[in-house]
């Protein structure tokens, strides 16, 4: 096998074990593993090699308990984690910020699976707090993150605290391709 399929085999294995991780340990991420994170949070493509991006770690419980309260539902894993990343951008670097921040999380999500971490993408942008408030301006006032960033996600990290099973690529929903052109699903 040449090492192009072993690296090709290595990103299957790891696409059918990643799932969104909600519970971690209190056990701590190494700065190595964190720095490795983001090593491939920057090396996310973007349009135009525009780069629009930027990443705020944080790892203060106290901030991480504001954070959590940012959504009406779904970010409760953000108090528990050990590290969250928030994904932000400056749209008028690049016409395809969303697009560009989504790659960039994944990046992250993947990347920590890889190092036997767990992670979550909790989404900020377009979403609100439970008495109505932006989700966006709760996170942005948090951080002190400029009025002209967007922000997209939280992506949550921690050693896991739940297992879940692997994808069963016989549960694909292979009706969903479609070759040359679309076919209905009557």
């Amino acid at each position: 096998m040449s090492p192009i399929s072993d690296i090709m085999e290595t990103l299957h294995d790891l696409l059918v074990r990643r799932h969104s991780i909600r519970r971690y340990t209190d056990q701590p991420i190494s700065a190595e593993d964190v720095k490795t994170i983001l090593e491939a949070a920057l090396m996310a493509p973007s349009s135009k090699s525009a780069r629009p991006w930027q990443f705020i770690l944080v790892e203060n419980p106290d901030d991480l308990a504001k954070l959590s309260g940012c959504k009406a539902a779904g970010a409760r894993p953000i108090a528990a984690c050990k590290l969250a990343v928030v994904v932000c951008a400056d749209p008028t670097n690049s016409d395809m910020y969303i697009e560009d921040m989504s790659v960039a999380a994944a990046y992250i999500q993947l990347q920590a699976t890889a190092l036997g971490l767990g992670a979550c993408w909790i989404q900020v942008r377009n979403r609100f707090a439970a008495d109505g408030e932006d989700a966006e301006t709760i996170v942005r006032e948090t951080l002190g993150i400029p009025e002209n960033m967007v922000v997209e996600c939280i992506m949550t990290i921690g050693h896991p605290d739940e297992e879940r099973r692997p994808v069963d690529p016989e549960k694909l929903l292979w009706e969903k391709v479609h070759i040359d052109n679309w076919k209905s699903q009557d």
